[in-house]
């Protein structure tokens, strides 16, 4: 990687996208920000890091959201003065997101990255999905779970990711059109989707 590159990573629960995240990091050696991030928009914001790990991609029923982000994107500055506390820690993080982007070469897993930046020129969005069975012996092996409860915990999981995105975002979470790269690790394994990824991000740089 001889540019500038931001790599976003939305994931199916069990698919691996954190390792992956983790391990290109590794490779390109680059930061990977997945929890991490948490901690630096409440450095950057001065709100309780405990906010961000409660409010951790949770969806909300606010309708008070649609007021705050029209004034956001008129580029007026955000105070967090009477505005509710789960807007507060998502406009934290969509800051943090894009300093972070601006700054350097990194990759942010989760958390409505790729919506924050897609008008950064220097933004990869990335998609991981996974066969269910492949998940199901994924999160089973991590979290020492029987069948039934790993079935679960993999279906609330992706309902609360999918509910925040498509809050949040103008994008459907999971949607391949809103992706620039969309890959199914059960396929291709863990290395294998580390390796398309670094292929797309050659392929990407040769035309800049």
């Amino acid at each position: 990687m001889n540019k500038k590159t931001v790599i976003t990573i939305g994931r199916e629960f069990g698919s691996g996208g954190h390792e992956i995240g983790q391990k290109l990091a590794e490779e390109l050696g680059i930061k990977c920000y997945d929890k991490e991030l948490l901690a630096l928009a409440a450095k950057d914001s001065g709100l309780c890091e405990e906010l961000f790990i409660n409010h951790d991609e949770k969806p909300t029923n606010s309708f008070l959201y649609s007021l705050v982000m029209d004034t956001y994107s008129l580029g007026y500055t955000t105070s967090y003065v009477d505005m509710p506390i789960n807007h507060k820690v998502f406009l934290a993080q969509f800051e943090t997101i894009k300093k972070l982007a601006d700054r350097e070469s990194c990759i942010i897993v989760g958390r409505c990255a790729d919506y924050a930046l897609e008008s950064n020129p220097h933004a990869i969005s990335v998609w991981i999905t996974s066969d269910i069975s492949a998940r199901v012996d994924r999160i089973k092996r991590i979290y020492q779970l029987n069948d039934s409860k790993t079935a679960d915990l993999i279906q609330k999981t992706d309902k609360r990711r999918a509910s925040y995105y498509n809050y949040y975002s103008s994008k459907k979470w999971g949607e391949a059109k809103g992706y620039d790269l969309c890959l199914n690790s059960g396929k291709l394994g863990i290395d294998g989707t580390i390796e398309v990824i670094k292929k797309f991000i050659e392929m990407r740089e040769r035309q800049f």
